[in-house]
């Protein structure tokens, strides 16, 4: 396998690279491209399902971007030690009615030598907003360098 620097052990630095990479590839919606960054046997805990493997990995990634209107992700460091990197993060979307929300949530990631997410478990909770209050605005894709992260808008 081809590695996927940054590459364990993580610094404050490299982690932080790896998260941004993590919500740009997130925010392309490409779930090829997205799977792609995780181990063939990887194992997953997101919400109530548990996708083992690239190729459930990548069915989820289809099922959620096709629910999860005009998805924006900002992903924010928390820690990192060795291997393993938490983050915490937030997302807006909207339904196929039109209902917005902002999903909160943190993510644990252990990756392997090569850079490659083996595991990742994730806890998200759901809060419906209005559209007024929505807080990321920037065309679909990569957040732009210059649009607030986490701690800048407070979340």
């Amino acid at each position: 396998m081809t590695p996927k620097p940054p590459l364990p052990p993580f610094t404050s630095a490299t982690a932080a690279q790896k998260v941004r990479m993590a919500e740009d590839a997130w925010n392309s919606r490409d779930p090829e491209r997205v799977s792609q960054v995780y181990t063939e046997d990887t194992r997953w805990r997101n919400r109530a399902e548990f996708p083992v493997g690239r190729d459930e990995v990548r069915q989820f990634l289809a099922r959620k971007w096709a629910k999860e209107l005009d998805y924006r992700l900002i992903k924010e460091l928390w820690a990192c030690a060795g291997n393993r990197i938490a983050v915490r993060f937030a997302y807006e979307w909207h339904d196929d009615s039109g209902h917005w929300y902002r999903s909160y949530g943190n993510e644990n990631w252990e990756f392997t030598p090569e850079g490659y997410m083996a595991r990742r478990f994730a806890s998200i909770n759901d809060m419906p907003i209005a559209e007024a209050d929505r807080l990321f605005h920037w065309p679909l894709g990569r957040r732009p360098d210059d649009h607030p992260g986490l701690s800048e808008l407070g979340l």
